[in-house]
């Protein structure tokens, strides 16, 4: 199988492949990120890099050899988190580039298969990118194979059905199952300290009348109620709050925590367990192990918490003021970098940010992939990367090259 890679970040699709035992005769990769770069061809030597992808006519390859073609063009101008300029958004323009790639390859090898990956976004815009590849999409969330909450939709014709009136063409992927992963599952038990924040840190961010004064609860009868009035000064319950923002409205949350992105992700979530032992509940059994080890005793449960009072983005808050039951899901990670844009998690008294390994396992990065960059630039890639396990589903499904039966066990 030859591979032509678009937007190739820190090369997820073929970490993907590897995974499912799969190694390329030759991979193409299009990145022009230095550190994503280095990344690949430390843990994949034989990648062939062909630099920009808007200058793919100069690019000198075996299009008629070219058997699948990946891509997750940049997704800022679709996405609800930004401000929506679609098409107009010179990064989201590039997608124009993409389906110019594919229609050439197409020219090249009608029997090429794709794969495109981009975030939620309005309708209109989710039917232009179908009408120009050809097929309508697939959702399908991270949370299902993974500690994060992360929606997103797939255009693939690796395996298609056709539907409707006039026999649409749609991406036939069926959602895995939902493999009960929480964030405390993904916790390291050991954690160096530079990765803590300061005592006085700690105290604003658990000030309750600070909390009070920029979060609500919502009980999900779409009741709010103040969320001093929780008690949270003290970590008496386990629940997720949300600070509404763009088109979510916020609320209490109880499940999955909110997707990695590429805004500032680990800057405003901040990871806390419970210092009141005697009102706190374990929801999930198998989290228990990983709390007591790290020396916090039964009954404590850890939640994430998103803390930024800033309004931002006219009026609007950026990813913020959010709590979050690790014994649910992680928050959506993003591309942000920083000194102190970590997220952080509090044990008992004292916050810490969380670490890259654990970043790493919410979008299922194999143990064997190894990092040769900054802890900054590795937040980073993974907001931007693909959740791995998700990849693997997909491609999975390809007949023509996987054995489904023999495969499946890749997936219990």
């Amino acid at each position: 199988m030859n591979v032509l890679s678009l937007f190739d970040g820190m090369s997820c699709g073929q970490i993907a492949l590897r995974e499912l035992g799969v190694e390329p005769e030759v991979y193409y990769a299009s990145e022009i990120d230095k550190y994503a770069i280095r990344q690949t061809q430390y843990n994949f030597p034989a990648t062939v890099q062909l630099g920009d992808v808007e200058r793919w006519r100069e690019w000198e390859i075996d299009w008629a050899g070219i058997d699948l073609v990946l891509a997750g063009s940049p997704c800022q101008g679709f996405s609800f988190a930004g401000k929506q300029l679609a098409f107009d958004d010179p990064r989201s323009r590039l997608f124009f580039v993409f389906v110019d790639i594919l229609n050439h390859v197409r020219r090249h090898n009608p029997e090429v298969r794709f794969l495109l990956e981009n975030v939620n976004m309005k309708r209109e815009y989710l039917r232009v990118i179908s009408e120009h590849v050809g097929v309508s999409p697939v959702r399908i969330n991270s949370a299902l194979v993974s500690a994060q909450n992360r929606n997103r939709w797939y255009w693939t014709d690796i395996k298609t059905r056709r539907e409707g009136l006039f026999g649409e063409l749609h991406s036939d992927i069926p959602q895995p199952e939902d493999r009960g992963i929480v964030l405390a599952d993904i916790l390291e038990t050991e954690v160096p300290e530079k990765y803590n924040v300061s005592e006085k840190m700690a105290r604003y961010i658990t000030d309750p009348k600070r909390l009070g004064r920029h979060t609500d609860l919502n009980d999900g009868s779409k009741k709010a109620v103040c969320l001093t009035a929780k008690g949270v000064a003290s970590w008496t319950e386990t629940f997720i709050v949300q600070r509404p923002r763009g088109y979510n409205k916020g609320g209490e949350r109880v499940g999955k925590v909110p997707t990695l992105s590429a805004n500032g992700w680990e800057r405003n979530n901040l990871l806390c367990v419970s210092s009141n032992q005697a009102h706190a509940t374990v929801s999930v059994n198998k989290s228990t192990p990983i709390l007591a080890s790290a020396g916090m005793g039964g009954g404590h449960i850890p939640m994430v918490v998103q803390l930024n009072p800033s309004r931002e983005f006219g009026g609007q808050p950026r990813q913020q003021n959010r709590i979050y039951d690790p014994a649910g899901k992680s928050p959506t990670l993003n591309a942000g970098t920083g000194g102190n844009l970590q997220a952080k998690i509090l044990t008992d008294r004292s916050i810490r940010r969380l670490t890259p390994t654990e970043c790493a396992r919410l979008q299922t990065i194999p143990a064997w992939y190894e990092w040769v960059v900054s802890d900054s630039q590795i937040y980073r890639m993974l907001g931007n990367g693909w959740t791995v396990e998700v990849i693997k589903w997909i491609l999975e499904r390809w007949d023509d090259i996987f054995d489904h039966d023999s495969c499946m066990s890749l997936f219990k």
